[in-house]
């Protein structure tokens, strides 16, 4: 990942609050919400992409029609940081790992995961308990979810139609 020492123009901060709310936005319109023409747009996005600002465009997904109803957070206590390498790299093999941070407390890491069942997630428990230096872990299963986003809060968008700018919101 790059490194980004310097401070976004507000141009950039910008376009990125365009794309992250609809990324399937035309330039056209983003030119217009931000006084650039077309070209002058695409350049702006190669280089935040080239720089790494932009890592990709993705579909969010509703979860449920693809039969995962579990939802859950697992802390795992790591006995060494000498271990902490292979976890990870373990973790990137398992599909049912959306997230895994290191962290501080009571667990060395925090991984949010989504299965099918609970017979799923005991097999996935069973696989991360067997991963070398692995102590405990401790899962929390989620009930319901309000908010779930990895939209930041990162430039106001001047709406094209009044000028006026907003916040971006949450997806609901």
């Amino acid at each position: 990942m790059a490194s980004h020492s310097t401070e976004l123009k507000d141009t950039d901060k910008q376009i990125c609050a365009l794309l992250q709310a609809n990324a399937r936005v035309a330039f056209s319109s983003v030119g217009e919400s931000v006084g650039l023409s077309v070209p002058a747009v695409s350049d702006h996005v190669r280089k935040l992409e080239e720089q790494g600002i932009i890592q990709g465009y993705h579909a969010k997904l509703n979860p449920e029609p693809f039969g995962f109803d579990i939802t859950a957070f697992i802390f795992v206590d790591i006995d060494s940081s000498l271990h902490y390498e292979s976890f990870i790299h373990h973790c990137k093999k398992l599909p049912e790992v959306l997230e895994c941070h290191a962290t501080t407390g009571n667990a060395s890491h925090l991984l949010k995961i989504r299965t099918k069942n609970t017979r799923s997630l005991e097999k996935l428990l069973s696989a991360l308990q067997q991963i070398e230096g692995v102590q405990r872990t401790i899962t929390n299963l989620v009930l319901s979810t309000h908010i779930e986003t990895f939209d930041l809060n990162v430039a106001p968008v001047r709406n094209p139609e009044n000028g006026e700018n907003t916040q971006h919101k949450k997806d609901k």
